[in-house]
């Protein structure tokens, strides 16, 4: 029968800021991981996710206003690179490649500084959809965010017209927030169905288009902090935080329907403390802190839990101060083996 008489309870006392750098693609091009195993969700020190993409804008392109042949206008936006806000000014009469021939599809980017830049594709008989295929749309560049797609089928110079500008998001423009992403700050531990969830990591929606060089997707940049953790001294009886599932039926002619639901209860733990006020636990109170627990510390395995952290105090005439903390968290505690 185990104990947990050598445990140990760390608490997130400090932070390292890591600034912006791009994730690494998990190989699914939904999954994205970094050098942090795990991120801060302290209040102030949130991870901080820039998907390269436009931020404020719609049907940016349009046919020129002067007329011109082979131009087209850019309205003003701005978008994310190398996990910067760009703001770039519009421009008038931005030239387009013709086809000499056939057909040719040239993406409309802003560059990684925030410079409109034109992109030609490969010539090709029909238009297609297959990115850097004959007819069809280019690779852009890694860092480079593609705002709209222009497909001319004639050598013929002539006004670029409103029907051969492209800007379907996520077909022919890149936006920051499409798809949606969702963080998790801890991972799953030993829990996740995939390795790339074990750990901290942010997962899309859905999964990115191949659009960038060397059939790539468009970069996600994050910036976080990690924790740094020490001893809540003094500590005894840390709860994980649990899922709970809970059954239900519902009478229906001839028999019963049974459904279930699953609900994430409270973790904590109890801590001596010295004066009930001035203790770094308890200055800590209502903060959204990570708690790492070892049941024995000379081994490997732990816990971790990230949740804000409530305190019940009390002050007996007899007995040492002492504090009950909860842990309420969005997510059950995850288990590592290492």
């Amino acid at each position: 029968m185990g104990n947990a008489a050598k445990a140990l309870l760390k608490m997130e006392q400090g932070a390292s800021l890591v600034p912006f750098a791009a994730m690494v693609d998990s190989g699914d091009q939904q999954i994205f991981t970094s050098a942090g195993l795990v991120f801060s969700g302290k209040s102030g020190q949130e991870p901080v996710v820039r998907p390269n993409g436009v931020v404020t804008g719609r049907n940016l392109v349009s046919a020129p206003v002067s007329g011109s042949n082979d131009v087209v206008d850019v309205a003003a936006f701005t978008a994310y690179a190398l996990g910067v806000l760009q703001t770039v000014a519009a421009t008038a009469d931005t030239t387009v490649t013709r086809p000499t021939t056939n057909k040719l599809i040239s993406s409309i980017t802003m560059t990684s500084v925030g410079a409109i830049a034109v992109v030609a594709g490969t010539e090709g008989t029909n238009f297609v959809e297959t990115r850097a295929a004959a007819g069809g749309p280019p690779e852009i560049p890694a860092d480079s965010v593609e705002i709209a797609q222009v497909r001319l089928d004639s050598a013929v110079a002539a006004p670029i017209t409103a029907p051969e500008i492209y800007q379907v998001v996520g077909q022919h423009v890149e936006r920051y927030d499409f798809p949606l992403f969702e963080v998790d700050n801890v991972g799953q531990g030993q829990s996740a169905e995939v390795s790339a969830q074990t750990n901290a990591n942010v997962k899309m929606a859905s999964v990115l288009p191949l659009i960038h060089a060397s059939a790539a997707p468009k970069r996600v940049y994050i910036k976080f902090y990690e924790p740094i953790f020490a001893e809540v001294s003094d500590s005894v009886d840390f709860t994980a935080v649990e899922t709970s599932h809970s059954v239900s039926s519902k009478q229906v002619y001839g028999r019963s329907v049974a459904s279930s639901a699953e609900s994430i209860g409270q973790g904590g733990f109890s801590a001596l403390v010295n004066d009930g006020i001035s203790d770094s636990l308890v200055q800590s109170k209502n903060e959204v802190l990570t708690f790492q627990f070892f049941p024995d510390n000379n081994k490997a395995p732990y816990v971790l839990t990230q949740g804000k952290l409530g305190i019940k105090r009390t002050w007996p005439a007899s007995d040492q101060i002492a504090v009950d903390a909860t842990i309420s968290a969005e997510r059950a505690s995850a288990e590592f083996s290492s």
